[in-house]
């Protein structure tokens, strides 16, 4: 079966090495992970080692001076060798806001640490309780007091918040009654996750059904330095909008290795599987599903790359990032779900992986970006119909 990047892949050196880190990390290493619901660190430090989670940092602070694509390929390979990138693949897109918007001294002070492994930036406090989705609803409230900010207010969903040293937050700065529209007056922050620690911020683990190290958080009086507000106050929803699309292309090229890793290992089981004296893949009621989910996966891939071509060249590419990022999502879905009705019961069974993987890529239909919010933007934006919220 041929599941392979075009021969001119630009990436493929890249693919063959992460596919030899990953190799470092087998099943068995994510199953005990899972099951411990524990976050991998041998994982993380072995990427942070080999220079990947600095990959779209510039050469100047440390790091590899990347495009987008040559991160995609990372993160894709990853999920395609039975692996899962969630537990640091933050650390590619955050640090984007501090990279295009930040102060020359936050550049210099918070990067190099960044690409070397020193420090973690994983944590995006954006979501609350109450607003969800919808953004510029949020209450968390930074007050400006002389030289330093306090904040109150709480965060959720904020995956990593434990095993990370900053975070990137999102707090009006101007109550939603007083500006002229509803996307001013949000700041965005640096905030010393150590430092703040029991110092007016509190984590509270999430349990769910999948092993995403995912939190909520809380703010009691928390100071932040003025220092460590990101570009102009008021301004911050649009720095934040700003990553998004990274996000979005990123997450898809997860979602696309997710939907290789499900069908390699839907037909190889199909071609063993020997059931009234023929392989169960003969057999068109196990085969058409895995074939489709095939042809959804490659379509899926065709619309990220067009993404990434336009992210890199500065070319608007929102409706391929958030259309792209559905479509992923879906293929990964339905990938899973041939592949899951392949195995039987084996599929349910921990050994496979299967089921693992199954949980783990249902998450890509809600987060970071819902289906949908993504056919509100297709519809408003892309197709030029009425706001639909």
């Amino acid at each position: 079966m041929d599941q392979s990047m075009p021969i001119a892949d630009p990436h493929a050196e890249i693919r063959e090495e992460v596919a030899k880190l990953c190799a470092r990390f087998p099943g068995e290493y994510w199953r005990q992970v899972d099951r411990d619901r524990a976050y991998p660190t041998e994982f993380v430090r072995a990427l942070t080692e080999a220079g990947y989670l600095g990959a779209l940092i510039p050469e100047e602070y440390g790091g590899a001076g990347l495009p987008l694509s040559a991160a995609a390929a990372i993160l894709e390979e990853i999920h395609r060798s039975g692996g899962n990138a969630g537990a640091c693949h933050a650390q590619m897109y955050i640090m984007g806001t501090i990279l295009k918007h930040g102060s020359p001294e936050q550049k210099q002070r918070y990067l190099p640490g960044i690409a070397s492994g020193e420090l973690r930036l994983q944590a995006f406090g954006v979501t609350e309780p109450t607003s969800g989705t919808d953004t510029t609803a949020l209450r968390t409230f930074a007050k400006r007091e002389g030289d330093k900010y306090i904040v109150n207010g709480q965060k959720i969903w904020t995956s990593r918040a434990e095993h990370s040293d900053l975070m990137l937050l999102l707090a009006r700065t101007t109550p939603r009654g007083e500006v002229a529209k509803k996307t001013d007056g949000l700041s965005t922050f640096i905030v010393d996750m150590k430092a703040a620690l029991g110092n007016g911020l509190t984590i509270r683990p999430i349990r769910t059904m999948m092993n995403h190290n995912t939190t909520e958080v809380f703010f009691d009086n928390m100071v932040v330095p003025a220092e460590n507000l990101v570009g102009i106050e008021g301004k911050g929803f649009r720095y934040i909008l700003d990553g998004m699309n990274a996000e979005r292309l990123l997450i898809s090229s997860e979602s696309i290795g997710d939907a290789k890793w499900f069908i390699h290992k839907a037909v190889e089981y199909s071609k063993e599987r020997v059931l009234f004296g023929r392989p169960i893949g003969q057999n068109q009621g196990v085969q058409f599903p895995i074939a489709k989910a095939y042809a959804q996966m490659r379509a899926a891939e065709a619309l990220l790359r067009q993404g990434l071509g336009k992210f890199e060249r500065g070319e608007p590419c929102g409706e391929e990032a958030n259309m792209g990022k559905m479509l992923a999502a879906d293929a990964a879905w339905a990938a899973g779900e041939a592949c899951i009705q392949t195995h039987g019961g084996f599929g349910f069974a921990e050994e496979y992986d299967v089921e693992r993987k199954y949980r783990e890529a249902r998450l890509y239909q809600v987060a970071p970006i819902s289906t949908n919010l993504v056919l509100s933007y297709v519809g408003e934006h892309v197709l030029g119909m009425p706001r639909s919220y």
